[in-house]
């Protein structure tokens, strides 16, 4: 493909992702808003802690196969069938395991509903596997607007049944439901849409051993990196109780989810388009032009969120959590310093570097543990704990005397979790590009400052936005937050005044009229 050709179908991949981002970014909130509403943060608690314990299956499952068939340079039908049947095996293989293993996930948290939540759960592992390649065949004949078709289909169909369930009194096994039904789901409209059906036989002699190297790195540093980012969710869990996770998780699902809706996806329309670019210029250009696309509107967007997060939080949800606020706001700055991070992992693996990204996210993760853990304790006893030996005990029993005592105390501990995240991720933005410059060439300076920019806007969008909610604290929460939103989105528009910020809207710009062009 020429490099006109190969630019165009990236920009036009990433318009049919966005639009498809958009709806799936809707459908997020219009989740957490009615589920917040029909359920409590017990339940939410409850789905949370098996999450944290058996979401790791999410990652060996794919082991790395899809991104390997992405990136491949050339991928025959007898590969692609006998990656198929890799991730089918893999996937049966946990679904027995952790149907085996349900009541030890109940044991870790004292909680004996978990069993038959964690086996309910075991039949998604067998079902996403076998939608694996089916995905990345799409994703590699880059055929975006199938492929956010189907990612927009199967969450909307999951959310109608899981509020319906809600809504018949299911509790936590409304959102158990929508597990299932959204894997289903993708199955079938990935399968239909793929129109491929694998060959039953496994054929040898076919150069496998690419695939599960690249895989293979690929899944040790996903799992490291799934650790760290889930060792929040297991210590609130484990030692600070349900009800505080349901909290904390609630904060996931109202931001780091709706982002991830938006880093994923860009990874899909980036992998296949960086692949194929080679090294050079062309490669550099749209490496600088996606961090841009991608950072600019997300950190906006963050900014406006931690300048309104008290009245956001009780327009969407209510005065039950009145707790999640600097919650959110910390993970909001947790996520953009992700994001503006992101762009360095598709340069590892459109480049084959997964042994390289393996040490990375050990080194990253190993500090984003410590200071999680630090943050905890931290939250604990600096923000009104009492004896050390309180936290590491757990949370009392509920309906004990100590119970209502502890509950200010546990959300404390859990502000502490979320200041330790979101320094975690402060730290690794700037170590990523200098550790992946020494690796491999790359516009480093344009990074750098791009992200400077980006950040530096943020920040003005976000004070602008809480110095609305300040002045207006006698108005309404939704004045509050439609003031809030027009002050930094005012804000964001009058930095493009700047030259630099000026010539960054530019290059936004051309993207978009790249993308909706109709020229082959």
């Amino acid at each position: 493909m020429t490099e006109d050709g190969l630019g165009r179908s990236a920009a036009r991949g990433a318009a049919s992702t966005g639009v498809g981002v958009v709806v799936r970014i809707a459908l997020q909130l219009v989740t957490v808003v009615l589920l917040a509403r029909l359920l409590d943060e017990a339940d939410f608690g409850l789905f949370a802690m098996v999450l944290a314990v058996i979401g790791v299956g999410e990652l060996l499952r794919d082991a790395g196969l899809s991104s390997a068939a992405i990136q491949a340079p050339d991928l025959s039908a007898r590969q692609r069938s006998n990656l198929f049947w890799s991730n089918t095996a893999i996937g049966l293989t946990l679904a027995t395991l952790v149907l085996a293993g349900a009541p030890l996930v109940a044991r870790l948290y004292g909680e004996p509903n978990l069993t038959a939540v964690t086996q309910a759960l075991s039949v998604t592992f067998l079902l996403n596997a076998m939608t694996t390649q089916y995905r990345a065949s799409l994703v590699r004949a880059m055929r975006f607007t199938a492929v956010a078709t189907i990612d927009v289909l199967a969450p909307a169909t999951a959310l109608v049944v899981a509020v319906v369930a809600a809504a018949a009194g299911a509790r936590y096994w409304a959102l158990v439901t929508q597990q299932i039904v959204q894997a289903v789901v993708a199955l079938v409209t990935c399968a239909t849409v793929g129109r491929w059906l694998p060959d039953p036989r496994w054929h040898r002699g076919q150069g496998m051993r690419r695939f599960f190297r690249f895989g293979g790195f690929l899944l040790g540093s996903q799992l490291i990196g799934y650790v760290a980012n889930n060792i929040d969710n297991v210590l609130i869990g484990r030692q600070l109780g349900k009800d505080v996770l349901g909290v904390y998780s609630r904060g996931f699902q109202v931001l780091m989810n709706p982002l991830n809706q938006v880093r994923t996806p860009s990874t899909t329309v980036a992998l296949p388009a960086l692949s194929r670019a080679g090294t050079g210029v062309q490669f550099d250009r749209i490496v600088r032009s996606g961090q841009l696309v991608l950072c600019y509107p997300i950190t906006v967007g963050l900014g406006i969120v931690i300048g309104t997060a008290y009245p956001l939080v009780e327009v969407l949800l209510g005065p039950k959590w009145a707790g999640l606020p600097p919650i959110l706001r910390l993970l909001a700055v947790a996520g953009a310093m992700q994001t503006i991070a992101y762009v360095g992992y598709w340069v590892y693996l459109s480049r084959g570097l997964t042994r390289q990204l393996m040490a990375y996210t050990t080194l990253t993760s190993v500090v984003k543990i410590v200071l999680v853990c630090l943050g905890a304790v931290w939250g604990f006893v600096g923000l009104g704990g009492e004896p050390l030996t309180d936290f590491f005990a757990g949370p009392p029993p509920d309906g004990s005397p100590g119970a209502v005592a502890w509950a200010p105390v546990a959300h404390s501990g859990a502000v502490g979790v979320a200041a330790g995240y979101a320094l975690a991720a402060t730290l690794e933005w700037p170590l990523s590009l200098w550790w992946l410059s020494r690796l491999t060439p790359l516009p480093t300076r344009a990074l750098y400052g791009g992200a400077g920019r980006v950040l530096a806007i943020g920040s003005l969008v976000g004070l602008a936005a809480h110095g609305a909610v300040w002045a207006l604290d006698a108005l309404p929460s939704w004045t509050q937050v439609l003031a809030g939103a027009a002050a930094g989105a005012g804000v964001a528009a009058a930095t493009t005044l700047v030259p630099r910020v000026r010539r960054d809207l530019g290059q936004l710009v051309h993207a978009l009229r790249v993308a909706l062009s109709r020229r082959r």
